[in-house]
């Protein structure tokens, strides 16, 4: 299939290597503002997969991220902080990645060259099409995330894709695309960057979105987090005393200790 590899175009800036460093980060930056505005035309796609994925996870069904490099790890990023966030089990939401645990931090060759391993993955985690599989992908055509999308997708399992280049491989054959054009980077074919930043502002607003929908705050707080740190300790006691309208917090305190969660305290005082 042959379609335009935007991200992979040359850089509009020939002469990066002389620049000063203020200069380059400069650049870089004036880059990065155009992100946002690629996002924002990509919003009913995105809302459109959110929409779908909500309906999975609320029927009980599970998200599944799929890609290689800097997407896995978006990937995995996005599904790790849903139990602390929003109280959910960490089946909810899981990130699968090219190479598997050892890619979380280096580079493991070939891994997303690899056209079984990905749908081997979603097997081996009993997919179904109950859930949801949404793929990663700047370039749009890693092996690793287009072959378990086809595979899913003969398989009746709905699936969505997340790419910078247009009428992608992997775009082509989602049920769901979702495409956010970036344009080249800075420093040619370098996808970490603004490619890598829409990807994380786009799975930011897919998880968010979908967690609201399923209950999982309160206004605009986060009722389900679990406090597992002194941090979100402190914000769950300022939750209780926020809702509950009380200025004691040792008071708070005592109702987050005793319950466990924020949820779960603000029901028992009510009670």
């Amino acid at each position: 299939m042959s379609f335009q590899k935007i991200t992979e175009a040359n850089s509009p800036y020939p002469d990066l290597s002389e620049k000063s460093i203020k200069e380059i980060i400069s650049i870089l930056n004036n880059e990065d503002k155009t992100v946002a505005s690629a996002v924002t035309c990509a919003i009913p796609q995105i809302s459109r997969l959110a929409e779908a994925v909500a309906e999975k996870l609320r029927g009980g069904g599970r998200l599944f991220y799929l890609g290689a490099g800097t997407s896995g790890r978006l990937g995995l990023l996005d599904a790790s902080e849903m139990p602390p966030s929003f109280g959910v089990s960490d089946q909810m939401v899981q990130g699968i990645i090219a190479g598997g645990q050892k890619a979380i931090t280096s580079a493991v060759e070939g891994a997303e060259d690899d056209a079984e391993t990905g749908w081997q993955a979603l097997q081996e985690r009993g997919v179904s099409s109950n859930d949801f599989v949404i793929g990663i992908s700047a370039s749009g055509e890693t092996p690793f995330v287009f072959h378990a999308l086809k595979a899913c997708r003969e398989g009746g399992i709905p699936t969505g894709a997340l790419c910078n280049n247009p009428e992608s491989p992997i775009t082509s054959i989602a049920h769901f695309p979702v495409e956010v054009i970036t344009g080249p980077e800075a420093l040619t074919g370098s996808t970490r960057m603004k490619a890598a930043t829409a990807q994380k502002m786009v799975l930011n607003m897919i998880s968010t979105s979908v967690m609201i929908s399923l209950g999982k705050i309160s206004g605009n707080k986060m009722i389900n987090l679990q406090p597992l740190n002194q941090k979100l300790v402190w914000r769950g006691i300022q939750i209780i005393m926020e809702e509950l309208g009380i200025s004691n917090i040792n008071q708070a305190r005592e109702l987050l200790e005793k319950h466990g969660s924020v949820k779960k305290a603000i029901e028992a005082y009510h009670r």
